[in-house]
């Protein structure tokens, strides 16, 4: 996956972008004539993202960028209107892609065919003699009268259409709770609830809402670790016994 940046106007959405891509897991960064120098500004907005900007790769134009990269699927990104010019949603294109295009690979394969994302410059965007030398003209959705996205908020957006519909390993952060949640919902006691909840004489035969089902959803809200939940079973089963001891007394009596 390549970011290809032509004609950018400020250093400072540079540096953003490549902070984007390394938020998205991408670093290959291609600029094509910048109109701006590379320093401080730019290391800066890349912040904690340093690595697709310090291994940039700069061409002074596109006959240079087409004499040295190779062939691949190029899809460009404008908010312009789209008159006179087929303008695609940019997630509707990502499925077709995926789909349809034949020269298009399993994105997490290890040979994929090169993709290029072309972005335009921060004033008027990519020209109509720049979206001729791409395969598509996408649009990024966009709910609010302004359709004109910042330069480093668009490659964002755009990478993280990518994973969405493409795919990706998503960074887990320590202690995030969707990792406990995991592990706890492995180790649930469904069955042991159940069977003490029957027990308690409770009825369980609506299928979407039934007291199991809220209990079950209550108790997973908080993440228990394993270990809390093999304390449950403990506690659910000692007490499914007692229960079970005292219906048959009832039942002998």
């Amino acid at each position: 996956m390549n970011v290809v940046l032509v004609r950018s106007l400020y250093e400072s959405n540079i540096g953003a972008s490549s902070r984007a891509m390394d938020n998205m897991g991408f670093s290959r960064l291609i600029l094509i004539g910048p109109h701006c120098e590379i320093g401080y500004p730019a290391q800066q907005a890349a912040a904690t993202g340093q690595t697709a900007l310090q291994n940039r790769v700069e061409y002074s134009s596109w006959a240079e960028f087409y004499a040295q990269e190779p062939d691949g699927i190029r899809v460009a990104l404008t908010a312009r209107d789209g008159r006179g010019r087929a303008v695609r949603d940019l997630t509707e294109t990502l499925l077709w892609i995926s789909q349809e295009e034949p020269r298009f690979q399993d994105f997490s394969s290890s040979d994929p065919i090169e993709i290029y994302l072309f972005f335009g410059p921060e004033d008027w965007g990519l020209s109509a003699e720049d979206l001729e030398l791409a395969h598509f003209a996408c649009s990024i959705p966009t709910y609010g009268e302004n359709s004109s996205l910042n330069l480093a908020q668009a490659v964002l957006l755009t990478l993280f259409q990518v994973r969405q519909n493409w795919g990706g390993e998503k960074t887990v952060l320590d202690g995030q709770i969707r990792t406990r949640q995991s592990e706890a919902t492995s180790v649930f006691p469904e069955e042991t609830l159940r069977a003490w909840l029957l027990e308690m004489g409770f009825d369980l035969s609506k299928p979407k809402i039934n007291v199991h089902s809220v209990l079950k959803r209550m108790l997973l809200h908080n993440a228990p670790t394993p270990k809390e939940l093999m304390t449950l079973e403990t506690v659910l089963q000692q007490s499914l016994r007692k229960l079970q001891e005292y219906n048959e007394m009832r039942k002998k009596n």
